[in-house]
């Protein structure tokens, strides 16, 4: 897959066809599901596959949905998160967009959908008393077609000197410094990362030898779920320039002019 490209189109889908997905489409989800339980089956996490998504849907209806709107789709993904603390929430984001890219490729539309305000009794009414919490859905299923005479809306993005910084946030990083240091596309296209709300709340500080991500803190709380995406697509893009680590999660809390953050990691360089 070419990563930018995809950032850049990148859509959810929030019309699906009403028809489930054919035997060999639904097995190749289910392998997908498979890998993914096999990279985290030593964390608190476990994806399962909801095939009958009407039922949640019905359940779901005026509780869940992509800005307070149900999606309705043939099949539901969840990532049930058996603990609910903030590494949990940084590894639901980085899998769950990693399904996303991996479904995309299989010519699949998908969409998140809320459901964080469920409590625990709801939530095992509609997923089975053996759930775990989760603050997402993923819808799957055929997007229907888009009528090519409508004219979508674009979220507009933050500019790459508003979310890369040098040594300190206090300190924008310029293009020109980004380019020398190979960092450059990388942080174009990283800007497209999705978001709760589209408000990009991660925040790249280039330092010698490493990267660090730091998210801050919108309306009293951090979305760690933003930052797991933003991780993913970093390291995707990082690999199209040849460089293949991956983050190490050290959290601790930080405060630059006024503002909250939250170290979450580096991505040594």
């Amino acid at each position: 897959m070419n990563m930018t490209s995809f950032l850049k189109s990148r859509k959810s889908t929030r019309e699906f066809k009403r028809k489930n997905l054919t035997e060999n489409d639904l097995s190749s989800v289910r392998e997908l599901i498979g890998k993914i339980n096999e990279e985290i089956k030593d964390s608190n996490m476990e994806v399962k596959l909801y095939e009958f998504g009407k039922r949640i849907y019905d359940s779901l209806k005026g509780v869940g949905g992509y800005a307070g709107v149900m999606i309705e789709s043939p099949h539901y993904i969840a990532l049930d998160l058996k603990a609910h603390g903030p590494e949990e929430k940084l590894s639901s984001g980085y899998h769950m967009e990693k399904m996303v890219t991996r479904l995309n490729e299989m010519g699949l539309g998908t969409c998140w959908v809320t459901i964080n305000d469920l409590d625990m009794e709801r939530m095992k009414a509609i997923f089975g008393e053996d759930t775990g919490e989760n603050d997402y859905l993923l819808a799957i299923g055929y997007p229907k077609p888009k009528n090519p005479f409508i004219h979508e809306q674009f979220s507009e993005r933050l500019g790459v000197e508003e979310i890369a910084f040098h040594e300190t946030l206090a300190k924008p990083a310029s293009m020109n410094f980004l380019e020398e240091r190979g960092l450059g596309d990388i942080m174009f296209y990283v800007r497209f990362a999705p978001s709760s709300k589209n408000l990009q709340p991660w925040r790249f500080i280039i330092h010698d030898n490493n990267v660090e991500l730091a998210l801050e803190e919108l309306n009293g709380e951090f979305c760690y779920t933003d930052a797991g995406i933003a991780m993913y697509y970093f390291e995707e893009l990082a690999r199209t320039q040849g460089i293949k680590h991956a983050w190490t999660v050290d959290m601790k809390p930080l405060e630059v002019m006024g503002k909250n953050y939250m170290l979450i990691g580096k991505y040594e360089l």
